[in-house]
């Protein structure tokens, strides 16, 4: 087998590269330990694995959930060519948080343990339960993609007969798990920087997933465009940006009066590591773009859109960094800083989900029109016809 050296291109050593420092770190840490990987403590426990990996994973794939329900439940049709995208960022999305998982825990090999273990008081025993009860539906709702390439009729229909409890069955667990991620910063009022830390907080976390969700699915349809070839239609784009604008104005509206209510706007107004961040956030997140929303040129352009919809991811995923790492520094007394091999497990995460986004683009038809009629039952008039 030969390489032709004329179609390796500067990503492609870049992901190699990824690749190697990932499986470097990744040997280091499950013969080393946490301490010979990480810049983790007993004052600092929770870092990048989680900020990162594991609260920004979730979010980003919020987007399942959230057009699932519109198309499936609430009958919004015109969104059926962004629902398979969509889905396979929720399900590769959860996948690697799991992933993400056996990284950032002690002993990754008791993963199953709150399955048999149970402990209902805790909040992180209900999220992983629903984590993994909604990567599962996530694999049952993902299937029929799957079963379509491979030609196996009646397993789709099988699968088609019960979508509808299904998606009504992953917006409960999305739902919960999304709004209880926040649930547990609520644990903490002493040690979480009152920048950040709310009564709000589960609300605060379920309706930015929602928006990063829509926003996520801006940004794919573009860099799907650009490197493999399909693109959703301006139209679609412009209700996806309208969607975005409510979503992000009942969220910076909230904020600002919660900020007020509880006082916390002197934290944000002097000069400091905190407020510096906090502003990043607030400004990235929500105020450049609900300015740009509200100009017409921008919001009803295909590059404007991915434009405001970046901006919107980055600056949420800024908020999950706040919250779990930042707003924790001050009352820790530490400034936790990854190391490289933290990074680069990450890294290596992130292009591995890129990678399997665009393998399963290329091969299984996630952009399309409409869904394969094989997965539609016949209607009772047509199977009389044909008897």
């Amino acid at each position: 087998m030969t390489i032709d050296w004329r179609r390796l291109r500067p990503s492609h050593v870049l992901t190699a590269a990824i690749f190697a420092a990932g499986l470097y770190a990744t040997v280091l840490r499950f013969s080393g330990g946490l301490g010979a990987t990480t810049n983790l403590s007993d004052r600092f426990p929770w870092g990048l694995w989680i900020g990162f990996d594991v609260l920004c994973g979730v979010m980003l794939a919020a987007g399942g959930f959230t057009l699932m329900a519109a198309v499936h439940i609430f009958n919004a049709k015109r969104f059926l060519p962004i629902v398979r995208p969509a889905l396979l960022t929720a399900f590769l999305g959860y996948l690697l948080v799991v992933l993400a998982l056996f990284f950032d825990l002690g002993r990754g090999d008791r993963i199953w343990h709150p399955l048999v273990m149970w402990n209902p008081r805790s909040v992180m025993f209900e999220v992983g339960w629903c984590v993994m009860l909604y990567t599962m539906v996530l694999a049952l709702e993902f299937a029929p993609v799957v079963f379509e390439r491979l030609r196996l009729e009646r397993p789709q229909r099988w699968l088609h007969m019960i979508s509808l409890p299904l998606v009504i069955v992953g917006v409960i667990l999305s739902t919960l798990h999304q709004s209880s991620l926040g649930s547990l910063y609520l644990i903490l009022p002493d040690k979480l920087h009152p920048l950040w830390y709310s009564p709000l907080l589960p609300f605060f976390f379920f309706i930015s997933a929602l928006a990063v969700g829509i926003a996520m699915t801006i940004v794919e349809s573009s860099l799907s465009s650009r490197h493999l070839g399909h693109q959703l239609e301006l139209p679609l784009l412009k209700d996806l940006g309208r969607i975005l604008t409510v979503f992000l104005a009942v969220y910076a509206v909230l904020r600002v009066q919660d900020l007020h209510h509880r006082g916390a706007w002197r934290f944000a107004l002097g000069w400091g590591y905190e407020s510096s961040l906090f502003w990043l956030e607030m400004g990235m997140g929500l105020a450049l773009p609900l300015l740009l929303l509200f100009l017409p040129r921008v919001r009803q352009s295909a590059n404007g859109l991915y434009f405001i919809s970046v901006l919107v991811v980055a600056g949420f995923m800024t908020n999950r960094l706040n919250v779990s790492i930042t707003g924790m520094e001050g009352s820790a007394g530490v400034r936790y800083i990854p190391k490289w091999t933290e990074v680069a497990v990450t890294l290596s995460i992130v292009a591995l989900g890129v990678w399997l986004f665009a393998l399963a683009t290329r091969h299984l038809g996630i952009f399309q029109e409409e869904p394969p009629e094989a997965v539609r039952p016949p209607r009772p008039a047509q199977a009389h016809a044909a008897d």
